[in-house]
């Protein structure tokens, strides 16, 4: 599958896309310091059983409302990659298997650049965008994202795709010896059509 939008462009997951993963969390690893700080990096010090894993999983089905994409520029570039999850009526991540009938449940998005030299150029949320708009044509209703006080970047970002601030849990997270509050948005439908199709 593939999502076209202004200069950026959404498709799945390639064979080629592995030596990148594998340089993203081993040499080129400063996009670590702002998605989830807190979270490890995979430990691929075996770098062939990793890529015969990730193989593997390429070989699955794929699902029909796939769950995250890769982000190529214009110019055959790969930059990263939006992925989604879940998260409960608390705003608390939740493996789809224990989502019930009659449970509230909504999709959240993120997103990656882990080349460094494509970063504050605006692609990531170029990417968000056709994100967003991939999950509203497949029938999502509400969208939200979380992010930590101290990535400034992700803020603006979701900023300016329309989403609002829901929730801030106060020194939530501790990044580099320092205390950042755990932040939830929500997306305005409305704000989101005026960037995205502006």
């Amino acid at each position: 599958m593939k999502i076209e939008y202004k200069d950026i462009i959404l498709r799945d997951m390639t064979e080629a896309d592995i030596e990148d993963d594998i340089r993203w969390y081993t040499l080129e690893t400063d996009w670590a310091n702002w998605d989830a700080p807190w979270e490890p990096l995979p430990d691929i010090s075996d770098t062939d059983s990793y890529r015969k894993k990730e193989l593997l999983k390429l070989a699955e089905p794929k699902d029909k409302i796939r769950w995250g994409f890769e982000i190529e520029t214009a110019e055959g570039i790969h930059i990263g990659a939006v992925n989604s999850y879940m998260i409960n009526e608390n705003f608390e991540w939740t493996p789809v298997r224990d989502i019930k009938p009659g449970d509230k449940a909504f999709r959240a998005v993120g997103i990656s650049i882990c080349e460094s030299s494509f970063c504050g150029k605006g692609l990531g949320t170029k990417a968000l965008a056709a994100f967003i708009n991939y999950y509203f044509e497949n029938g999502v209703e509400e969208i939200y994202c979380q992010t930590w006080s101290g990535n400034i970047r992700m803020i603006k970002c979701a900023e300016k795709l329309g989403f609002e601030e829901c929730r801030r849990k106060s020194g939530l997270r501790e990044v580099r010896g320092e205390k950042f509050d755990g932040l939830t948005f929500r997306l305005d439908k409305e704000k989101f059509y005026n960037y995205f199709n502006g």
